[in-house]
């Protein structure tokens, strides 16, 4: 049994259309659109869709508007799709992905190659975090931060090459729901933005989280707390909820989980390369 969830708010009426066509070229038993939005306008969009179970419910963040979906498919399902209505991609990309998951059943997560819309790669498979990190990615000058982006963005990977990570962007993210009902939902204390990082790192713990480049989907990314004040507190003040769960300066598992992830890699310092805008 394959499953969908789709979290809208105030979402244009034409991504949604977009994305759902792109989900319906595999079929899924099942698709949610989880509408987080001041009313509930967006609905006349799935009206006559096959499969697609509407919800209005209050916005209580992106993992939890998520986890509606997931609650209900969590004693039934066999793999359950997280995407973002900004996303799309050609053909159907998600046969592939359970293909592989059904041949690697250590796996419990999988996510696709990114590429921004002007064909720029994303790097979509990262090292987990430091305080650090985020500060200069968020706050200094590209120049001055050049070589601990690049480390903490992966950008040395040859991104042709499959990866056991420990930090999947949310944009798009297929799971085992056996690994869910292993390793638990999103975390509804973070509203937006680390809940992805929580997810994968609590997965990785117990199985494979995968970026693999078989296949690609087109993410829009609008980086909204670049642009918004608001949005910018939002994502502040949930790194903070972030960093206080698993550890500012001390964090165990982020230090294991990354000098795996560089033994892995092989790491060699960066070379010049402009990282991800992501």
């Amino acid at each position: 049994m394959l499953t969908v969830s789709i979290v809208v708010h105030r979402t244009p009426p034409w991504q949604i259309r977009k994305a759902l066509e792109c989900v319906l070229r595999s079929n899924p038993d099942r698709i949610y659109v989880i509408d987080n939005s001041p009313d509930d306008s967006l609905r006349k969009i799935t009206e006559g869709i096959k499969n697609v179970d509407y919800r209005y419910v209050e916005n209580r963040g992106f993992g939890a508007g998520h986890n509606i979906a997931i609650r209900d498919i969590l004693t039934m399902g066999d793999y359950h799709l997280v995407m973002n209505a900004d996303v799309c991609w050609e053909g159907d990309i998600l046969k592939p992905l359970v293909d592989h998951m059904d041949k690697n059943p250590h796996v419990g997560m999988i996510a696709p190659k990114v590429y921004y819309p002007d064909g720029t790669l994303q790097y979509s498979c990262r090292m987990l975090p430091t305080p650090p990190d985020l500060f200069a990615k968020r706050f200094l000058p590209r120049n001055i931060v050049k070589g601990r982006m690049e480390r903490y963005l992966l950008a040395s990977h040859d991104h042709d090459k499959e990866l056991n990570c420990p930090y999947l962007l949310g944009s798009f993210l297929l799971f085992r729901v056996e690994a869910l009902r292993d390793c638990g939902v999103f975390d509804e204390r973070f509203f937006m933005y680390p809940e992805d990082i929580d997810i994968t790192r609590r997965i990785h713990e117990k199985w494979h989280t995968v970026f693999f480049p078989g296949v690609s989907i087109v993410h829009e990314h609008a980086a909204a707390s670049r642009k918004n004040i608001k949005m910018l507190w939002i994502h502040l003040s949930n790194m903070v909820r972030y960093f206080n769960k698993w550890g500012w300066i001390i964090d165990k598992k982020r230090r294991t989980f990354n000098k795996a992830l560089l033994k892995e890699l092989s790491y060699i310092p960066p070379f010049e390369r402009p990282y991800g805008r992501g």
